[in-house]
């Protein structure tokens, strides 16, 4: 269905097209008629909802918009976040801003890096059958049935690897015949090596030793007092960092840090 000579808009803004081709999406069962180029999110804000949750970064990032969907004729259920993904002609959707996954209570102080603090927190994940339908549902294409093996293995360096994209949506756990709480054993796989097993960055180190110092402290009273014009000037004269840059660079002015 099109509607000549209608300029869409979506949130009070106008989309910069003329013409609009209509198609019809069901939200929780209801049909709706949105433009077919909107991802799920725009489009159901142009049928008139309004987020109060299941909408955060609206960049791919947070993982609070993961929603189920399926294709007419296909019987697959399909998964994708609604800030990325563009609708298709009778698609069926709902989202689910939340998964209910139990998350063990831990202080995180008092643990170590051996993988038997994992195994003590989520006994489940030896539940895992290796069935990777983890990994197939993940919107990031993580890896997620390896990273659990990983941890199984105790491997919490290659776990915390593979899992370095995860955006906590919580898909994974969705379809896990195990029942496994695929995200929060992945988040403290993460949290465990960058704590207690990752080498300490001998630049972080330098920059945590200047927040102490007064050094920020001028800085930052410097900016304060700067009007909105010297603040103008100081951020488009910085120096950026190249984008093939070398991991060792440093700006040659380098005072402040």
């Amino acid at each position: 269905m099109a509607e000549k000579g209608k300029k869409v808009t979506v949130g009070g803004k106008k989309t910069g097209t003329e013409e609009a081709k209509l198609i019809p999406v069901y939200v929780m069962g209801k049909r709706y008629m949105v433009p077919e180029t909107l991802t799920i999110m725009k489009a159901l804000e142009y049928a008139g909802y309004q987020f109060i949750r299941g909408c955060g970064c609206r960049g791919g990032i947070c993982g609070a918009c993961a929603t189920v969907y399926r294709k007419p004729g296909d019987y697959h259920i399909r998964v994708g976040l609604a800030c990325q993904t563009v609708v298709e002609p009778d698609m069926y959707l709902t989202q689910i801003p939340f998964y209910p996954a139990n998350r063990t209570s831990y202080d995180f102080s008092k643990l170590t890096a051996n993988p038997e603090e994992i195994f003590k927190l989520y006994p489940e994940v030896f539940r895992c059958i290796a069935c990777n339908s983890c990994t197939k549902v993940c919107p990031m294409d993580i890896q997620v049935m390896d990273a659990i093996s990983a941890v199984k293995q105790g491997n919490i360096e290659r776990a915390a690897t593979l899992s370095f994209s995860c955006i906590q949506c919580g898909l994974c756990v969705s379809r896990c015949m195990g029942e496994l709480p695929q995200y929060h054993i992945m988040q403290l796989a993460r949290r465990i090596y960058g704590s207690m097993i990752a080498p300490r960055a001998q630049h972080l180190k330098e920059a945590v030793e200047a927040a102490k110092s007064e050094k920020c402290q001028q800085a930052l009273q410097k900016l304060m007092k700067s009007d909105i014009k010297q603040l103008r000037e100081i951020y488009q004269s910085r120096e950026i960092e190249p984008e093939m840059a070398d991991e060792d660079w440093k700006p040659s002015k380098s005072d402040y840090l």
